[in-house]
């Protein structure tokens, strides 16, 4: 009897050991296949994780050298959809518009370089009456060129041997030849442009060195269309001219004192950062929101952009 109890007690040990093992399997296994799910869930995680996107690229468009040492982009010639109806008033009637081609400047034009302009012509440098922090965050050499008059900005260009952009110029090279709203699309996005009211979230508070953006680029290439400094150009200004405008190469209306700014500034809203909002200052005024970039006539040559 005795023995049979011990023989009945070694085979339950036995036995028990045998689901204890088999549970032991079961729970390792069931242990490997969670970190193998944790694993892939990380790597899948990190693949979400933005990363900076292949530049694209503008090769197709002709550039050149101006006569300062600055790289010009040549915009083709053809239409393209000029003003918006679903902005501001003067922003309408939204249509088409034919331009020739010309040159742009690939970015604004920096401190450093007015500067040199101003020391070769003997003017004096731009002036910053009021700013409610401290004006050393805006004076860099390499920040964007800031607070002079149209005049002084139309002076620098044709001592570049070029010319302030017309008001048409400036829209098509920042959208193209659709109806994009700002210069990479439809859709506002941080860190594509220095702009959206004082924020710091695209790394600059303030102004920024002018090509910082290189997701924010337009169409053909060119930099800031969108944000950091608004730019004087030629056209003065009319709320209704575009009711009235030519269909090919439009200047603006007779020259009036009033001057068109574009593209709006690192303190602007999404809304007046639109490629198709029109501002309208006195051709005397200075300002640390806007500055400018110029512009260059097809000459002998040059050969077509590419369309």
């Amino acid at each position: 009897m005795e023995d049979k109890k011990v023989l009945i007690g070694s085979i339950v040990f036995v036995f028990g050991s045998f689901i204890l093992m088999v549970g032991l399997l079961v729970y390792e296994s069931y242990k490997a296949k969670q970190m193998k799910a944790l694993a892939l869930s990380i790597t899948t995680e990190t693949r979400l994780v933005p990363s900076n996107a292949a530049s694209q690229d503008y090769s197709m468009y002709k550039t050149k050298m101006g006569d300062e040492g600055r790289e010009m982009v040549q915009i083709p010639e053809g239409p393209f959809i000029m003003g918006s109806k679903d902005g501001d008033p003067d922003e309408v009637p939204e249509r088409q518009v034919f331009l020739k081609a010309f040159f742009l400047d690939k970015k604004e034009v920096s401190q450093e370089e007015y500067a040199r302009f101003a020391k070769m012509t003997k003017r004096p440098l731009p002036k910053i009456e009021v700013f409610e922090d401290d004006q050393s965050k805006l004076l860099k050499p390499e920040f964007a060129a800031m607070s002079m008059s149209w005049d002084e900005a139309g002076a620098y260009c044709k001592w570049a041997g070029k010319r302030l952009p017309t008001e048409a110029e400036w829209e098509k090279a920042g959208r193209g030849e659709g109806k994009r709203k700002y210069a990479w699309g439809d859709i506002f996005v941080t860190g594509h442009a220095n702009a959206n009211v004082d924020g710091s979230e695209d790394g600059y508070r303030y102004l920024a060195p002018p090509g910082s953006f290189e997701s924010g680029r337009s169409p053909y290439g060119i930099y800031d269309m969108t944000g950091n400094v608004a730019e004087w150009v030629a056209d003065s200004y009319d709320e209704h001219y575009y009711q009235k405008a030519p269909y090919r190469d439009p200047k603006g209306p007779d020259d009036v004192d009033l001057k068109v700014v574009r593209g709006g500034s690192w303190r602007e809203t999404e809304h007046n950062a639109r490629l198709s909002k029109r501002f309208a200052a006195k051709h005397w005024r200075t300002d640390i929101t806007i500055g400018f970039r110029c512009a260059g006539d097809m000459e002998v040559g040059d050969s077509p952009a590419a369309s």
